[in-house]
């Protein structure tokens, strides 16, 4: 009398055949991660900076200690135009901090400060409610600005260290690190630099 086995424990394994379309489902899944993580680096690199304002040069756009989070990407693929507010490393120096300024004037065109108002190209420059220039330094007498490189200041022109002085002069293109472009002090203070 021969019992069967119906239950119990069996030590015999079963081969499971992995299917096809198991084996699809799992390489999509592994090409959509390695998509996801492409973006997450361009993302990073090209937006992933932050730097902090140190002074209150650029006051009222930005403040002292705001973080100020940098388009590192848009220099690659255009120029930087008058109005752009920038993040550079003066004079390319590595272990200064970053300083953040307004460009006013680009490559060919002519700078000066006289009577406490700037004008460029020989116009005065569009500024709104801004007080008289008080020291003019370098922009005393007119400077042409030089092919890559960018006149800037402060937009607290009084107490802003910029192209005026010798020390920071016109910015050559390769000492700009990128645009600013969002800044963040608090949860209830944070926007787009204009």
């Amino acid at each position: 009398m021969a019992l069967l086995r119906t239950k119990g424990l069996s030590f015999r394994r079963r081969k499971k055949k992995v299917s096809q379309s198991a084996s699809k489902n799992i390489a999509l899944l592994i090409v959509e991660i390695l998509i996801a993580l492409f973006l997450a680096f361009v993302v990073v690199y090209s937006v992933g900076m932050k730097v902090t304002v140190s002074g209150n040069s650029m006051e009222s756009t930005v403040s002292d200690g705001d973080r100020v989070f940098v388009n590192r990407l848009i220099y690659s693929l255009s120029e930087p135009k008058a109005g752009d507010v920038i993040v550079f490393l003066p004079n390319g120096n590595e272990q200064s901090h970053y300083y953040v300024k307004r460009v006013v004037a680009v490559s060919g065109d002519t700078v000066q400060i006289s009577d406490g108002v700037l004008y460029v190209n020989g116009e005065m420059y569009d500024e709104e409610d801004t007080e008289a220039i008080v020291n003019a330094g370098l922009a005393e007498e007119e400077i042409t600005v030089g092919e890559d490189e960018y006149f800037v200041l402060g937009d607290n022109r009084n107490s802003s260290e910029d192209s005026r002085y010798a020390n920071i002069g016109n910015i050559k293109k390769d000492y700009i690190v990128g645009k600013a472009w969002f800044y963040f002090s608090s949860i209830r203070d944070m926007g787009r630099v204009n």
